[in-house]
């Protein structure tokens, strides 16, 4: 996968629309909204159900977990022909908890190549808000954690754009980076 998937014109292709960047940006909120808008499905953030159901005391191990559950999901809705699939975040994002948590990523993050046609990179331009899951609520360690997830995209050269600002302008501004790439 990735963003020339599409190049080729394959129709039946689904196409790949990742949300990511830090906790409480509004990922899991703007997800909905957006499948709903464009016709397609949420696959949800398996990182969060892990967390419920665990705990937070991460280890690299449960990080791969995360990820690759993260993978094996959207593989499935690709395979029911959803179209387009939004990614309530995916592997790079936990690659991003990775380096957040022990100051590097393990190398299953490296060779994973399912990455999404577009990723929309939420500011944290809104209010952190502590649920029991989320870890890096200090303005710092949030810029930090930002800076860490576009870094993800960056170094892979993925095709992405900034969503900023709150409730209808946050879900305009994804809808506007979404057209703006020809994905809706």
């Amino acid at each position: 996968m990735g963003p020339d998937r599409l190049a080729a014109g394959d129709a039946g292709v689904s196409r790949l629309i990742c949300l990511h960047g830090p906790e409480s940006t509004g990922k899991s909120t703007l997800a909905p909204r957006l499948a709903a808008a464009l016709g397609g499905e949420v696959v949800a953030e398996y990182g969060r159900t892990f967390a419920e159901e665990r705990g937070t005391d991460f280890t690299m191990a449960d990080l791969v977990e995360i990820a690759e559950t993260h993978d094996r999901l959207t593989q499935e809705a690709v395979a029911r022909g959803v179209d387009p699939v939004i990614l309530d975040t995916d592997p790079l994002m936990t690659a991003a908890w990775a380096v957040m948590l022990f100051g590097r990523r393990d190398p299953w993050f490296d060779r994973w190549s399912g990455t999404a046609d577009l990723y929309l990179l939420l500011d944290i331009d809104l209010p952190w808000i502590d649920d029991g899951t989320r870890l890096f609520g200090t303005a710092e360690l949030r810029q930090r954690f930002l800076d860490v997830s576009r870094e993800e995209l960056e170094r892979r050269g993925l095709r992405w754009a900034w969503v900023r600002g709150e409730g209808e302008a946050r879900f305009e501004s994804a809808m506007a980076a979404i057209r703006g790439a020809g994905l809706g």
